[in-house]
């Protein structure tokens, strides 16, 4: 899962954004090591077992806006 090369860094919000941009292809149990950095020699990374169906997700479609 990257969106860097769609949004860019987006500090803050890389991690959030990345997985609502994935959040329909992930499943209960998936593995995810998330990771991003920030300004200056910033970084930070985690290990999370996914705990729901994603699929189920109500996401909003921007055109609809």
């Amino acid at each position: 899962m990257i969106n860097i090369d769609r949004n860019g860094n987006t500090t803050a919000a890389t991690i959030p954004s990345c997985l609502y941009d994935y959040e329909k292809e992930l499943k209960p149990g998936d593995n995810l090591i998330l990771s991003a950095f920030g300004g200056g020699y910033t970084w930070g990374a985690i290990y999370v077992k996914w705990a729901y169906d994603g699929s189920k997700a109500c996401q909003v479609d921007p055109a609809e806006k």
